[in-house]
């Protein structure tokens, strides 16, 4: 009788964990999409000038829905999609930075994030802005994934 029991535990427990497995596989079918970015820039050409003070920011043509990017220190560069993370394959769901200069909001939705890490201020977003890749050699940035 002992051995009955314990199979049971063992078959509820396998059973369980295959349940909780194959609901946390599917597939999130509205991500903001992965697409190619290799972007080079001259921050001293007249078009970035924007991006010579740390907390300047500039937009990009580039990736899902546009590019921001944003100087987060003297070296260091951060670049976002501009395409939501909410409801992303929604038409409108692009974000804009906001008049502190330090966020971007999606004025559809209401999301707002914080331009210095892609984190959420406020949401209903749930996923941090999807983020690229940079390097800079102190004239050269590459945004890149």
């Amino acid at each position: 009788m002992k051995i009955i029991g314990t199979l049971s535990k063992i078959l509820f427990f396998s059973l369980a964990v295959l349940l909780l497995s194959t609901s946390g596989c599917k597939k999130d079918e509205d991500a903001v999409p992965s697409v190619q970015v290799n972007i080079y820039i001259y921050t001293t050409d007249a078009e970035f000038a924007d991006l010579n003070a740390v907390a300047g920011w500039i937009y990009l043509t580039g990736g899902a829905k546009g590019i921001v990017v944003y100087r987060l220190s003297q070296d260091e560069f951060m670049a976002y999609d501009r395409n939501c993370t909410y409801q992303p394959s929604e038409s409108d769901a692009i974000i804009e930075v906001d008049q502190t200069g330090i966020a971007a909001v999606d004025n559809s939705c209401g999301s707002r994030f914080l331009l210095t890490d892609g984190s959420i201020l406020e949401g209903p977003a749930s996923d941090i802005l999807k983020r690229y890749q940079t390097t800079f050699d102190g004239n050269l940035l590459r945004i890149y994934n």
